[in-house]
């Protein structure tokens, strides 16, 4: 009874024709030695937009054409009853992937979407930006530390037939994938390039991940990698926890890019330059005043006749916008004053500018002087809730040329 061995199954012939299939260019379908999975040979070329089935004999078309004939003349004669499930109402950021007897065809919507009973099968694909996180993972660099790592990753599905074909889980299959990356990109390399190069090996590390995730027509739009503690120091390294930015008065909830660019500003003139050990100090820039502070005026108009001293047609071309200050006094007045740097040698003076300015900035006269005196920097300000700006937040921040000129 089992004397028989078990023998293989019988392989397709090579003299076969074959289609390439769903993300298979078909010059490297058509080389020597390609191996190809059959379960994708009947699926349509749909990362190149391409919905046609040609594996279709003309038999099966005839059979397809005749019952989707009467499905449609049995859902018109019944529309009074059928409509109401039949049309599907899409949404902007949807998508709907039919399958009709079981064959793909391009997705459908926005607006309403006609789908016919018992032989469509349909799919909602949402388009829009989604977003997880990678719990904290123990990573070893290639000088021998053991850090814990995380990241945040945001997402978008750029092609809804190809996600739905390609893969069963997409969530569970990002997330394995992005993890997979996360340990082995940082793996190759060291712990200072980890701690200071966070963003750049943020950059890619979603390019890797879009490589794989691409043919399952998702795509990755930024990952954020998030430091967790120094489990063991790298070989001839220093031991410790890792160098964090400290706390700063109102910039307790920034994390991410947002907290970069801050630090940014306020690494400026608040960092001291590193020592031979590779330690860094932080200093606390809305408490402490840099040691190049100008001396400190009395009131605004003091402020703005040392403004007035410094206008040039240099300064006009590089900061090239005007500025319009709304300030409120201890009494509860409010005073405007405007310093226009977008033509000829510049202006500044009290009032209200006879055009439109480029930003207004709305602040106390406290604020103000502590801002041009360099013991506030404008980006913190703007942060902690200190400063209101109408406008560009860029062109706002071009005023630190005219804050390092008062410096000097």
């Amino acid at each position: 009874m089992f004397s028989k061995s078990y023998q293989p199954l019988p392989q397709r012939e090579s003299t076969c024709p074959r289609t390439p299939g769903l993300f298979v260019d078909t010059d490297s379908f058509t080389q020597r030695g390609y191996h190809k999975g059959f379960s994708f040979d009947n699926i349509s070329n749909v990362s190149e937009n391409n919905f046609a089935d040609t594996s279709q004999g003309w038999l099966s078309w005839m059979c397809n054409l005749i019952v989707i004939f009467l499905v449609y003349i049995g859902t018109f004669i019944t529309f009074p009853i059928t409509g109401w499930f039949v049309l599907k109402a899409v949404p902007n950021y949807q998508r709907i992937v039919v399958f009709r007897l079981g064959r793909v065809g391009p997705p459908k919507g926005p607006g309403i979407v006609l789908v016919l009973p018992l032989i469509d099968q349909w799919q909602r694909v949402d388009l829009r930006t989604r977003a997880f996180n990678i719990p904290p993972c123990q990573v070893t660099t290639l000088d021998g530390g053991v850090l814990s790592v995380g990241a945040d990753i945001q997402f978008r599905i750029w092609s809804p037939v190809m996600s739905v074909l390609s893969v069963q889980d997409l969530n569970a299959s990002t997330r394995m994938t992005a993890q997979k990356a996360l340990t082995y990109s940082l793996a190759k390399k060291t712990f200072k390039e980890i701690q200071t190069e966070r963003v750049k090996l943020g950059e890619y590390l979603g390019m890797d991940i879009n490589e794989v995730t691409r043919p399952w027509g998702l795509e990755v739009d930024r990952v954020e990698l998030t430091l967790g503690s120094l489990l063991k120091a790298p070989e001839g390294g220093p031991s410790g926890p890792l160098i964090m930015p400290p706390s700063v008065p109102g910039l307790e909830g920034l994390t991410g890019p947002i907290q970069q660019l801050a630090m940014h500003f306020l690494g400026q003139s608040g960092i001291s330059q590193p020592q031979q050990d590779d330690s860094i100090t932080f200093t606390d820039e809305l408490s402490s005043a840099p040691q190049a502070a100008v001396a400190t005026l009395g009131s605004v108009e003091e402020l703005l006749g040392g403004v007035k001293l410094l206008l040039s047609e240099t300064l006009v071309h590089q900061i090239g916008a005007c500025f319009q200050f709304d300030i409120s006094l201890e009494d509860g007045q409010h005073h405007s004053y405007y310093v226009d740097l977008s033509q000829g040698s510049g202006a500044a003076g009290s009032g209200s500018l006879f055009r439109q300015p480029d930003v207004t900035l709305s602040m106390s006269d406290s604020d103000l002087l502590a801002m041009f005196q360099g013991r506030l920097q404008p980006f913190a300000a703007y942060t902690s809730g200190r400063l209101t700006i109408q406008g560009d937040i860029k062109t706002a921040m071009k005023l630190e040329e005219l804050i390092k000129l008062l410096k000097k």
